[in-house]
């Protein structure tokens, strides 16, 4: 029994020293801190707020969900990037020859850099879409923080997937 124990407490230190895990993905222990360029907006049509609003939820991302320290540049994790396509595009059409639906796609350039495995980095874009009733009132401004969290958990998985 004392063998026993001895044996599950090892094998408990040596998991935990290894990795640690997130949602099925695990970080390297040597990963302690990030850094996240502005993600500034480069598409035709622009939103004010919106590359605000990208680079805080991609900070507040790693900080509440990885447990990492941001610092201002030169992090373990660095991210840089920026919005390439804001788009409001037709996607339906009533009898009338009206508008019935409109879709909304947001595509983010995004370029990921693990200085601790540089094997790891990347450059990808990454796209969300929605279709809205076309004759919904403004319901294009109630879609985008909903489309900003699905590009950051997207990024987000994408940057840890492989580890």
């Amino acid at each position: 029994m004392k063998y026993i124990s001895i044996l599950l407490i090892s094998l408990l230190i040596y998991s935990c020293s290894v990795n640690y895990s997130l949602s099925g993905k695990s970080i390297s222990p040597d990963v302690k801190t990030f850094s996240v360029g502005y993600i500034t907006n480069q598409a035709q049509q622009i939103v004010p707020t919106l590359s605000d609003d990208f680079t805080e939820e991609l900070k507040e991302k790693f900080r509440s969900q990885a447990g990492l320290q941001l610092v201002q540049r030169d992090g373990d994790l660095e991210f840089a990037g920026k919005i390439v396509t804001y788009n409001v595009s037709y996607s339906g059409v009533t009898a009338n020859q009206e508008a019935a639906q409109n879709r909304l796609t947001i595509t983010i350039e995004i370029d990921f850099i693990n200085n601790k495995d540089i094997s790891k980095k990347f450059t990808k874009k990454f796209t969300a879409t929605r279709d809205f009733a076309a004759r919904g009132g403004n319901i294009e401004e109630a879609l985008i923080p909903e489309m900003i969290d699905e590009l950051v958990s997207e990024i987000f998985m994408d940057s840890v997937a492989s580890w």
